[in-house]
């Protein structure tokens, strides 16, 4: 695995790059960083036992993780304008794009500004309609809170939602690592994210305009995004396929890593 800073829009960018052949994009959630991604880098990039190898590219997003974190607003557009430049400094022209929640968000934009360069789009614990009023809101005070406070207090409390309880009891490492990414996570960039990410716009006109093949993935335990939002979204993007991962909560490419390998494996081989 290479480990590399890339100098994009402005920015520093940092992005682990493993294995050869078609790109694999991997965006992450909030407010965690490329690390999230270790299940699948480690089968997908190398191989592994269940699929082909592919140049899996896992960055940070701007203020995450180790890229930089601006100073102000981001403009919601910039996250998939850093993913596009990303890719041109890696020499990459198409990719399969998979996102996970926020991720998610960022591969809807990322197709609505770059749709010739998706080779496929994978959609996993994420929604494409607009947010509540609530949940708008939640998303501005949380950020606010952040910047307050700092991650620590607010990575303890939401841990039993990002996961599953049953995922905490039998699964401490797992547990421990999603604690450990928000934690570390930079307060000003997680809430820059969320006020960024309540602005973005409705993908729900979007997913019938989607013509490359689509996976979509969700947990049956996710508080989240709940298996409805993902059938809406299978139902909205003609000839996508829907995975439900038994068991799994917000994060099931940590939780049920060899379920999810198995649903992504497969699905690269068919393309």
């Amino acid at each position: 695995m290479a480990e590399i800073t890339a100098r994009v829009n402005g920015i520093a960018l940092a992005c682990d790059v493993t294995g050869a052949g078609d790109a694999l994009l991997l965006i992450h959630g909030h407010p965690f960083d490329r690390s999230m991604w270790r299940p699948q880098v480690a089968e997908i990039g190398t191989g592994g036992t269940r699929g082909r190898g592919c140049r899996v590219i896992a960055p940070d997003l701007r203020g995450l993780g180790a890229s930089t974190v601006p100073a102000g607003p981001v403009p919601w557009p910039a996250y998939a304008q850093d993913l596009a430049a990303l890719m041109d400094h890696l020499g990459s022209q198409q990719a399969v794009v998979a996102g996970l929640s926020m991720g998610g968000q960022v591969a809807l934009e990322f197709c609505r500004l770059f749709p010739r360069r998706v080779r496929a789009l994978v959609l996993a614990s994420t929604f494409a309609q607009l947010d509540t009023p609530g949940r708008k809101k939640w998303r501005y005070e949380l950020a606010d809170r952040l910047e307050r406070e700092g991650m620590a207090g607010y990575a303890t409390e939401i841990l039993p939602k990002m996961i599953a309880p049953r995922t905490i009891e039998e699964q401490p490492a797992v547990a421990e690592h999603v604690l450990a990414m928000m934690r570390r996570a930079p307060a000003a960039g997680a809430a820059a994210a969320l006020r960024s990410r309540a602005e973005r716009p409705d993908y729900t006109g979007l997913l019938p305009q989607i013509t490359v093949p689509a996976l979509v993935i969700v947990g049956t335990e996710d508080e989240f995004t709940p298996v409805g939002d993902a059938e809406a979204m299978h139902r909205g993007i003609p000839g996508s396929r829907l995975a439900v991962i038994d068991g799994a909560g917000h994060m099931p490419n940590l939780e049920r890593p060899r379920e999810f390998n198995d649903v992504l494996a497969g699905f690269l081989a068919g393309l």
